[in-house]
């Protein structure tokens, strides 16, 4: 798909026909997206620019896909999307960032890639980096440019062919510096439930002898330790 750019009225529109469907408060939102009831409103209403954090944790809060608040269509691919150099949907453009997303229609994305251009503004050069936060981990691989990224308390300067790879729930947020764009790759990884490896294998939690240990080995690998290789239900 070529670049396109969500009408924000219409945006706000789809969020508050979602909401009041669901029989949601406003005050129910506010607090989904940790912002005031009047913060909330404003952009609800359209008044205020729509950053991709504000849409992730409506759209989490509303049960539906980033993609179908910005376009009223539900994601449909299931194989694979191709999307050309240039191209993708914008989500935001907070402070001038643009983000283009890279997978926009791909049903049941486990990550969001973007392609993020973060423009360079001297204002912002000698000021504290507005720090943001989303559920979830995200990897951003610098492509161009530098960039100035704040964690929390912790500042770091990155160039072209660095990586980052971080616990998004904390406060964040990066500059480009260095007098020209900075343009990178975000992968933002959706939180996933917490499955260890007992309950990935169904296993119970309770001491397990040597012999049962083995047992759990690929069959191939049986005989190399001395085992017989069985089925799971004893069948040889």
């Amino acid at each position: 798909m070529q670049a396109t750019h969500p009408d924000i009225f219409e945006v706000s529109r789809r969020i508050r026909s979602l909401r009041e469907d669901l029989g949601l408060t406003v005050n129910d939102m506010a607090k989904a997206t940790g912002r005031s009831a009047a913060e909330y409103e404003a952009q609800e209403s359209g008044k205020s620019d729509l950053s991709f954090t504000f849409l992730y944790k409506c759209a989490t809060k509303l049960g539906v896909d980033v993609i179908e608040l910005l376009t009223g269509e539900a994601p449909h691919l299931t194989a694979y999307e191709v999307t050309r150099a240039t191209e993708g949907l914008s989500i935001s453009r907070r402070a001038g960032f643009q983000y283009l997303h890279q997978a926009a229609m791909f049903k049941h994305k486990l990550c969001e890639p973007f392609i993020v251009t973060a423009p360079y503004l001297p204002e912002q050069q000698d000021k504290p980096i507005h720090l943001s936060q989303h559920d979830g981990q995200e990897l951003d691989y610098i492509i161009s440019g530098n960039m100035r990224f704040a964690y929390e308390n912790h500042i770091e300067e990155l160039g072209p062919g660095d990586t980052l790879y971080y616990d998004s729930g904390r406060g964040h947020g990066m500059i480009a510096i260095g007098g020209a764009p900075c343009v990178f790759l975000a992968i933002v990884l959706k939180p996933q439930p917490d499955i260890g490896f007992a309950q990935d294998a169904q296993l119970s939690l309770e001491p397990r002898t040597e012999t049962q240990q083995v047992l759990d080995l690929r069959p191939e690998v049986l005989p190399l330790l001395g085992f017989e290789s069985k089925s799971r239900d004893g069948d040889a």
